[in-house]
């Protein structure tokens, strides 16, 4: 009997981008994710190296906090808030963009604001707040901006119940 040969073709190498690249030389510790369908560099940073990483971003170029939101990586697992930066320039076709994201554990979900960075976090803080939970330290108005004050709990969890829920049944 012949043993069946292995053929296994090796995972292709993911070169890091310009702004992975930018970050590593200059000693800002996180990692490349690849590219997202538009092109688009994905980065994680650990919470204790946002500020410093987007004050870096910041001074590289990356002027405009396009969207900032949250999502829930399922039950158990972590939520993370993400980041999406452009640099806005004059006369260019296609600005650079970078995404960059923190993954935080359920039980604590806090990381620091970005708003002292970008004023546009304000309220997308504070969506994200309301809808998950994610605490953004420092933030200057951190309250629920969508559900009431005495709401309980965060709707956009997955694991999230929500109270007196009654299925409305087909009228026909």
């Amino acid at each position: 009997m012949a043993e069946a040969q292995e053929t296994s073709t090796p995972a292709p190498i993911v070169e890091a981008g310009k702004v992975s690249k930018w970050l590593t030389e200059n000693g800002f510790e996180h990692e490349f994710l690849g590219l997202d369908a538009s092109g688009v560099e994905m980065l994680i940073v650990d919470r204790d190296f946002l500020i410093p990483i987007s004050t870096a971003l910041y001074a590289y170029g990356f002027n405009f906090l396009q969207c900032q939101g949250g999502y829930d990586s399922g039950p158990g697992q972590d939520l993370v808030s993400f980041y999406h930066l452009i640099k806005i320039a004059d006369n260019v076709d296609r600005p650079e963009e970078v995404r960059v994201k923190v993954s935080l554990p359920r039980a604590n979900p806090s990381v620091p604001s970005v708003y002292w960075i970008w004023k546009s976090a304000d309220w997308q803080e504070r969506e994200t707040y309301d809808m998950y939970g994610i605490i953004y330290e420092g933030h200057p108005n951190l309250k629920r901006i969508l559900m009431p004050e005495d709401w309980v709990g965060y709707p956009l969890r997955k694991d999230y119940i929500s109270p007196d829920f009654y299925e409305l049944q087909d009228a026909y």
